[in-house]
């Protein structure tokens, strides 16, 4: 899978890594809908740094279509709720 953080550029995610990635989506959902900032804050930066750590970057002259958009690492709690589809940012 494909993955482009805004501001940051692609990379690509296996498979197997989807499950971990859910989990983490599932908790910056929860503190959305909660309204919490403060969690919203940390919850949203361990989903990047996961994809971060678990991707690996594709050269910024490629230009493979993004299966997932991410927000950027300073997006609003509102910003955020916009992106969220049915199945938060990661569909399971």
């Amino acid at each position: 899978m494909i993955v482009r953080i805004m501001g940051e550029g692609q990379v690509q995610i296996a498979d197997g890594d989807l499950d971990v990635l859910n989990a983490l989506d599932t908790e910056l959902e929860s503190a959305i809908n909660a309204g919490d900032e403060q969690v919203f804050r940390a919850k949203l930066h361990a989903l990047l740094d996961k994809v971060r750590q678990v991707g690996k970057a594709l050269p910024d002259e490629s230009l493979e279509p993004s299966e997932l958009i991410l927000p950027p690492a300073d997006a609003s709690i509102e910003e955020v709720r916009e992106m969220l589809g049915d199945s938060g940012l990661i569909p399971g």
